[in-house]
């Protein structure tokens, strides 16, 4: 057996700093998440730089605590000393860490992260053993954290950048029409629909009794529940009624059964009816999904979407399963007959209108 190539030292060196630079975007990821928590990036955007004493103080926090968060978070570029003792964070950074409602805020996903590591010994034994990890053994500030990081595409692009793209689906709702969300989760997608659309009714589905709750109360919250309600239903064994639009929102691809879930939603889309799907943005081949973004969507599908669809026996198509040459196959099968994408994208998703 010939012996294995010496490796090139130059690029030993490089991929060392690559790896030393990944372990330390995870530790600050992780400040990320306590600032969040605790409040500490509003609270700057609020009241600009601030001494560590000072930024305890308005929080009721400990100095020693927020000061060696501060440090952390200067030493990784998040944050700047622009006097010594003096920390703020800069305006550009604003939109990503202190912005709730933006498109850009990440605030959920640093919210999601610790949750997502909780069952990781359970994660650990599936990969030795097969199975998954079930839906039910994660805590709630995942739902939480999902909630917020989606919540903030559907309150800053949903309804005029990527509804905007198919008029005809626009003035369905202006005229009043009868919706359905599956997996609807907490609701966000439904109560921004509702304000926008005042003589449509919708009606969101999941599985999950406790997302339900969020979302009934979301709803309350925001003023729409006389138009909104909620209901826990397993969809894949089919819809209560006939709708003129069915949404999904980031679902399928998590689906255990998407072959019959889609079978579901064909036969509950009235046949001059529309169903709305917002997927991940993934590449038809697997080798074209690399980069950060990937990178990242390939760790949500081995803590999460991948290994909850194999915990029940699942397709497992994974965050990055539903590229779009697939989306077409499996609406195809489940007997819709068109599928337009629409122009209007992010890094994260896009929009499909499916017609029967």
């Amino acid at each position: 057996m010939a012996a294995p190539p010496e490796p090139d030292g130059a690029k030993v060196e490089a991929f060392m700093e690559k790896a030393l630079g990944d372990l330390s975007g995870a530790m600050a990821t992780a400040l990320c998440a306590l600032g969040d928590r605790l409040g500490l990036f509003k609270d700057l955007a609020a009241h600009g730089p601030s001494r560590s004493q000072d930024l305890a103080d308005r929080l009721d926090l400990r100095e020693r605590y927020v000061r060696e968060w501060l440090r952390g978070l200067t030493a990784a570029g998040y944050l700047t000393e622009p006097e010594p003792g003096t920390f703020a964070l800069p305006p550009e950074h604003v939109p990503a860490l202190a912005a709730e409602s933006g498109p850009m805020f990440l605030g959920g996903v640093h919210q999601m992260l610790p949750g997502l590591w909780q069952p990781y010994e359970q994660l650990v034994e599936a990969f030795r053993t097969g199975g998954g990890v079930p839906q039910t053994a994660y805590p709630p500030s995942v739902w939480d954290g999902m909630s917020r990081f989606s919540g903030s595409w559907f309150e800053s692009v949903m309804i005029d950048d990527w509804l905007s793209t198919f008029p005809h689906v626009v003035g369905k709702l202006e005229r009043g029409s009868h919706v359905a969300d599956v997996g609807c989760g907490a609701g966000r997608a439904l109560t921004v629909l509702a304000k926008a659309f005042p003589r449509s009714r919708f009606t969101g589905f999941d599985a999950l009794p406790a997302q339900v709750e969020r979302a009934r109360a979301h709803a309350q919250r925001a003023g729409v529940a006389d138009r909104v309600s909620f209901r826990v239903l397993d969809v894949a064994q089919g819809l209560p009624d006939r709708y003129d639009i069915v949404t999904t929102f980031d679902v399928i691809h998590d689906a255990a059964d998407p072959r019959g879930l889609l079978a579901a939603i064909r036969a509950a889309v009235k046949d001059n009816g529309d169903y709305l799907m917002l997927e991940v943005n993934s590449r038809d081949r697997p080798e074209d999904n690399v980069g950060p973004v990937a990178s990242l969507l390939y760790g949500f599908s081995v803590f999460y979407c991948m290994t909850t669809s194999l915990a029940g026996d699942g397709a497992a198509l994974g965050t990055c399963g539903l590229p779009e040459e697939t989306v077409r196959t499996l609406c195809a099968e489940a007997g819709f007959r068109d599928v337009t994408r629409s122009p209007t994208e992010d890094p994260f998703n896009v929009l499909y209108d499916v017609r029967p």
